[in-house]
């Protein structure tokens, strides 16, 4: 179970609340009203826990599991220990998130203002605002109810930032306009200014960067990533995207919707990806590109073309996915009978 010192269960609940939230239906063993308590992994899972199989990876930990209930697939069915109540879905996955977040709703910070923080007095706030010890709140922004500001945060004059937005501690945001339900996590730099100059032998000339950050609802940008403002156009952040750690978005840069980014991975200026793109870790985008809607770009990988939509890409610089791991396959090759 989760450390109660940092997490606090909100059940138990039952196996029939748990099907009608997922959709999924009551299998196994069949009991709908057993009562769970948690969530845990198949191994370490007990007769009040809740669990999944996502993967046939970890095919043989379900069957040795002690779960009183579990999601999983109708195709792996069969392989529950006897006495698992099963709750049958086609994605157990999604179907366990969503239950787990059931059991560990978001916490909601205290509302309130700390006695320290610093307020201009043009700024205006909505019901229910936190904003914890030592933030700053720059001239006319603007923050919607039930939205929280971190210890230590500064929002630049003029910002504009939705309802039940989360902005974590030591976050800077300027020149953004930021939807409802986004999430900051603690260090993140939005809005500073572009990489953009001209380069002469006399001294480089720092071109202004006039544009904003636009942020679309249900956002969420991990800790110590970093999204610069666009030089003219606005950098935008598409609805329902999700940026991981340490990600480097340049100025100009459009996402669409529901976009992934992995840690480490980087996009260069006036890039735009189209929705449901997906961005491995340590991948980097040179600018000015378009990566098609629902495209892959593997871990590693450089993209220096624009690439398709719904087409996955792997190396450096990338190529179609499976061209990629048969260059891989041919230089391995090479490479064993040159130590033959």
């Amino acid at each position: 179970m989760a450390d109660p010192r940092f997490f606090r269960a909100a059940g138990p609940f039952t196996v029939a609340e748990l099907a009608r939230l997922t959709g999924a239906e009551v299998g196994g063993a069949g009991r709908s009203d057993l009562s769970l308590a948690d969530v845990a992994p198949l191994d370490t899972a007990g007769p009040t826990d809740l669990t999944f199989l996502a993967n046939p990876k970890y095919a043989a930990a379900f069957q040795q599991t002690k779960a009183g209930a579990a999601f999983v697939h109708p195709d792996q069915a069969h392989r529950a220990p006897a006495g698992v109540t099963l709750l049958v879905t086609g994605n157990p996955y999604i179907a366990f998130a969503r239950a787990a977040r059931q059991f560990y709703p978001a916490p909601r910070p205290a509302t309130g203002i700390a006695p320290s923080a610093v307020i201009d007095p043009s700024a205006v706030l909505g019901e229910g605002v936190a904003i914890a010890a030592h933030a700053v709140i720059g001239a006319r922004v603007e923050i919607g109810a039930g939205s929280a500001i971190g210890a230590n945060t500064v929002i630049g004059d003029g910002c504009v930032i939705g309802r039940d937005c989360l902005i974590g501690p030591n976050v800077t945001v300027s020149h953004c306009l930021m939807g409802d339900r986004v999430t900051l996590y603690p260090g993140a730099r939005i809005g500073q200014d572009g990489f953009g100059f001209a380069m002469d032998p006399a001294g480089h000339v720092k071109i202004p960067q006039l544009g904003r950050v636009r942020i679309g609802d249900d956002v969420e940008i991990g800790a110590n990533s970093t999204v610069d403002r666009g030089a003219g156009p606005d950098t935008v952040i598409g609805a329902g995207s999700m940026i991981d750690n340490l990600v480097q978005i340049a100025h100009n840069v459009v996402l669409g919707r529901g976009c992934v980014m992995v840690a480490q991975s980087g996009i260069s200026g006036s890039s735009r990806l189209g929705d449901f793109v997906t961005v491995g870790g340590q991948a980097g985008i040179v600018g000015h590109l378009s990566v098609g809607e629902g495209a892959k770009v593997g871990g590693q990988a450089g993209v220096v073309r624009d690439v398709p939509a719904g087409t996955a890409v792997g190396g450096s610089p990338a190529v179609p996915i499976m061209q990629w791991h048969r260059q891989t396959a041919v230089l391995n090759r090479m490479a064993k009978k040159k130590d033959q």
